[in-house]
This record gives structure tokens, C-alpha cells and sequence, in this order.
């Protein structure tokens, strides 16, 4: 596990577990929003995924408050853009078939949405948050 994207996927699917179960949990069971079951539950995989990248994915020995202010305004930036753009594409595919069931379209645009996010944030936390100095590899 030398390349830190192999290591970003791991902890990615135990943060998207943690972030997608909570997403869910938030739409279906106490139906709250899109947006607010979205970003409740990112924000709660966004602790675990802060914690793991930092200590296992890119081994970083950033300074904490620098590192997490960088953290936090990636995973904004990705939130807003990847869950935009997931229900986006959601509402059109979902447009092209009739009479399929708008509800589908939410818990599908919550997946396109999180496929999106996954790669940005990979992007942003590598050269944004826990860049390595020059010279060193991950």
C-alpha cells in the first residue's frame, strides 16, 4: 500500500460507509432534506476522513490548524460542487425515463453526488491539504 490513492480508497469506503449511512438515515428515517441530509452526513464522515488521511493516507505532519483549514474549505468546495452536480445529473437521467419514481432520483443523485465527491476530495486533500514537500513521494 505505497500509493496513497490505494490507501484514500480505504479509508474512503469506511468514511463513505460511515457519510452514506448517515446521508440515508437522515433523508429516510427522520425526512429531513436533501441538503441537510447530505451535509449532516458529510460532515460526519468528513471527522473520520480528517483523522484517517491525515494519520494513515498521506502520513502528513502538517501543522493541525493549517492542515484542517485547508481540510475544511476542500471539503466544502467539493461538497457544494459534487452534490450540485450529482442531483443535477440524477434529475436529468431521471428525466429521460418516464414515470420512473422521483424518490429514486434523490437516492440516486446521493450516489452520482458521492462518486464526484470522492474524486475531487481525493484531489484537493493530495494538493491541497497534505501536499508532501518537495522531493518526498507517498
Amino acid at each position: 500500500m505505497r500509493h496513497s490513492f490505494v490507501r484514500f480508497i480505504i479509508v474512503g469506503l469506511l468514511n463513505t460507509a460511515v457519510g452514506l449511512s448517515a446521508m440515508y438515515l437522515f433523508l429516510h428515517l427522520f425526512g429531513l432534506t436533501y441538503w441537510v441530509a447530505t451535509f449532516t452526513g458529510n460532515a460526519i464522515g468528513a471527522c473520520v476522513s480528517y483523522a484517517l488521511n491525515r494519520a494513515f493516507t498521506f502520513k502528513s505532519s502538517a501543522p493541525v490548524g493549517k492542515s484542517m483549514i485547508r481540510f475544511l474549505t476542500v471539503i466544502l468546495i467539493c461538497y457544494f460542487l459534487s452534490y450540485y452536480l450529482g442531483r443535477q445529473l440524477s434529475l436529468w437521467v431521471f428525466s429521460l425515463i418516464p414515470g420512473f419514481p422521483s424518490g429514486l432520483a434523490t437516492d440516486a443523485a446521493i450516489l452520482f453526488g458521492t462518486g464526484i465527491y470522492t474524486i475531487a476530495n481525493y484531489i484537493g486533500q493530495k494538493a491541497f491539504v497534505f501536499k508532501e514537500p518537495v522531493g518526498e513521494s507517498v
